[in-house]
């Protein structure tokens, strides 16, 4: 049976970071060529619009799960192999944590970094021990993650949540972290 990704990212794009892009693009490659199943949040629009249409131009599978709520602000995007319109955000992340093998985060605004913070409580609390890869592209999440340094030393994480998300700064060396089997 064909692997499944979710991808949390933005419905937005970086203006004055075009790497992020480009490792974006980069990444529906790597999916194709390890004919890996993208789940996303079924827009059309931003970095997670990119990524969709990129892994569907090379024949890729698309699941796009998206709330009613957000089919018109963020513009549903038709072209997936499978749609999912659930009834809200909460449904949302639970469906696409059914549909997936293991997560990528990449940079995206509060929405992702929401899906970020749940997936890695849940890896916390071990309701999942599915993989969580976060894409630090371009230093992308360096303060956020000196914050969660923070909230350690001040004893609000009982343990370095962190030290079982596999961090990457690029999809090159994200590749080499990844187990195909």
């Amino acid at each position: 049976m064909k692997k499944a990704v979710a991808v949390f990212c933005g419905s937005s794009k970086p203006e004055n970071n075009s790497l992020i892009e480009k490792e974006v693009n980069k990444l529906a490659e790597l999916l194709n060529e390890k004919k890996i199943k993208l789940v996303y949040g079924g827009a059309k629009i931003g970095l997670m619009g990119s990524l969709a249409k990129n892994v569907i131009k090379n024949n890729g599978d698309v699941i796009g799960v998206i709330p009613k709520v957000l089919k018109k602000k963020e513009i549903i995007f038709e072209g997936v192999s499978e749609m999912h319109v659930v009834s809200s955000m909460h449904q949302r992340k639970k469906m696409m944590y059914d549909l997936a093998d293991f997560f990528i985060v990449l940079p995206g605004g509060i929405g992702t970094l929401e899906e970020l913070a749940e997936i890695v409580t849940w890896k916390g609390l071990k309701i999942t021990d599915k993989k969580i890869f976060l894409l630090n592209i371009n230093g992308f999440y360096d303060n956020l993650l000196k914050q969660f340094d923070v909230m350690k030393k001040n004893n609000f994480l009982h343990k370095d949540i962190f030290s079982e998300v596999i961090i990457s700064q690029n999809i090159s060396e994200l590749k080499t972290k990844l187990d195909f089997n």
